[in-house]
């Protein structure tokens, strides 16, 4: 299966879907020639979303004859308005959007993507430009309050599409529809994760030969199980490194060097960079250079961790492997063309000046399958399944200067946080709950009887299976009380607390 990139930020999702079905996939960008991608013999085609308008000046069109070629296509969004619009049908910007959690209503039996499936259920749109009338020969097979044509299909042609997004979680039978599609394209599901590792050992031996690599190990499961495939690739020829940049969460240096060693027997170094890392920091309130800072900062303790390397073991490591996932990759506008959300500190965040030659097995995977890979490679529950933590730390949590006490602040906040969700057994239930500190904001309130001028800080519970896109978690308010009420009384600096109830997109998982 070709997925025809036309700057999406869910391509990869759509890829990732598609393997996820157990079926082969393969990106490709939209400028690639029609001629050139059925070359690779593909089963099918499908057409992504993108940020453009289908009438923008600029805006990258379908490759010429690929409709017209005889294999079943699926157009998405942006993909679906290109079909719309070059077969005939109508796309028009009527001054009315849909984006997050739309309601779908399916005309008739709904086709062949839709059918069984419920008349109306929750898709998930992201769309400004709305398709008004579908192209002749197509059948319309569903509806939205704002768009007439929410999905069409000339069955007998092979050509489907759909505005909704059907590859995000929160489209709720976006894999029944995708799998219709697949079984009409005749693909075979025969592809496993097993072939992920297999592949990557190999192409990290490849890579490294008979050099030395080392891991900027987190603590956090990207980099463990990037240290993990890595380790069963070239075995002692890696020594993980954990940078103590003094941005971490309550316990974090405790637990790397206690479960991953523990687990993995890896050698592991620990630098102490934490007054670096704050003094470079100091002054800094932007976002973006916030994150450059600390991907350089992180890349000079690399440097200095290899140098000792090259002492101890005789052998210069050149190598660094870094736990990259492809969201990081997307948001950073990396890759296949893709608007830049936030430079990552492992993406746009890398100096020019690196020395190392980068490894990163996991660059194009997401986050379910990565803990997939590491259940597969036998690391413990306790790493795999542990909550996602930005590589920049309680830095991206501070909306303003990061300073050792508001470090202090958040981190305390976030301890109680963590520690009542696990209470209440909900781990498994959310994505994450990033605790955000408005450190240039205060708050006025009643403390001890006296009026108190202090920080509010904000709760941002997730839902999501990819970091892709994600809907705020409908925690129990017996929770939230006990979070709310801890946080008041134990970190005094703080006298509010608010509850973020924003999806992504149109918001990010994390303030910065």
């Amino acid at each position: 299966m070709l997925v025809v990139d036309f700057g999406a930020q869910y391509a990869q999702l759509i890829a990732r879907r598609v393997r996820e079905c157990q079926v082969y996939s393969k990106i490709v960008p939209s400028s690639m020639p029609a001629g050139q991608m059925l070359a690779m013999h593909p089963a099918a085609i499908i057409l992504s979303g993108g940020p453009a308008s289908v009438y923008q000046s600029g805006a990258p069109p379908a490759p010429a004859g690929l409709l017209e070629a005889g294999l079943p296509v699926l157009g998405i969004c942006y993909g679906f308005q290109l079909i719309v619009r070059d077969l005939g049908g109508e796309v028009r910007r009527t001054g009315t959007g849909e984006y997050g959690a739309t309601e779908l209503e399916v005309c008739g039996q709904g086709g062949l993507l839709l059918r069984g499936l419920p008349g109306r259920q929750q898709v998930w749109m992201s769309h400004g430009d709305t398709c008004a009338a579908a192209p002749p020969g197509f059948t319309v097979t569903a509806t939205t309050a704002a768009t007439p044509v929410a999905a069409a299909e000339a069955a007998d042609r092979g050509l489907y599409g759909v505005q909704f997004h059907p590859e995000v979680l929160h489209t709720r039978h976006g894999m029944a529809v995708l799998r219709s599609f697949l079984a009409a394209a005749g693909c075979r599901p025969n592809w496993t994760m097993g072939g992920i590792i297999a592949d990557q050992t190999e192409r990290i031996r490849a890579q490294v030969g008979a050099g030395h690599a080392i891991c900027g190990l987190s603590g956090g499961v990207d980099s463990a199980v990037a240290a993990a495939l890595v380790q069963r690739a070239i075995g002692d020829r890696l020594t993980c490194v954990f940078v103590d940049h003094g941005l971490l969460r309550s316990g974090e240096a405790e637990q790397v060097e206690k479960d991953y060693v523990a687990a993995t027997g890896v050698d592991l170094k620990v630098v102490d960079a934490a007054g670096t890392f704050l003094q470079a920091l100091a002054g800094v309130t932007d976002p973006e250079q916030k994150r450059k800072i600390i991907g350089r900062e992180f890349i000079r303790a690399f440097e200095q961790a290899a140098a000792q390397v090259a002492v101890s073991h005789g052998n210069t490591a050149s190598f660094l492997v870094q736990g990259t996932l492809y969201p990081d990759v997307v948001e950073s506008g990396g890759g296949t063309g893709t608007a830049n959300i936030k430079s990552h500190h492992n993406v746009g965040g890398l100096p020019e000046d690196l020395k190392f030659e980068l490894v990163e097995p996991l660059r194009d995977l997401f986050k379910d399958e990565v803990r997939q890979v590491g259940t597969e490679l036998g690391l413990p529950d306790a790493i795999v399944w542990r909550q996602p933590f930005p590589g920049p730390g309680l830095a991206i949590r501070i909306v303003g200067e990061v300073t050792r006490d508001r470090l202090r602040i958040v981190a305390a906040a976030d301890a109680i946080a963590r520690a009542e969700l696990s209470a209440a057994g909900l781990d498994r239930q959310i994505w994450q709950c990033p605790v955000v500190l408005l450190a240039d904001v205060r708050s006025v309130g009643v403390q001890g009887d006296g009026r108190s001028y202090g920080f509010p800080v904000v709760l941002r519970p997730v839902t999501s299976e990819d970091a892709m896109t994600a809907d705020w978690a409908r925690l129990p308010d017996a929770v939230l009380a006990r979070i709310s009420t801890r946080i008041t009384n134990e970190v005094p600096e703080v006298n509010r607390v608010v509850l973020d109830v924003t999806s992504k997109p149109p918001a990010t998982i994390e303030w910065e």
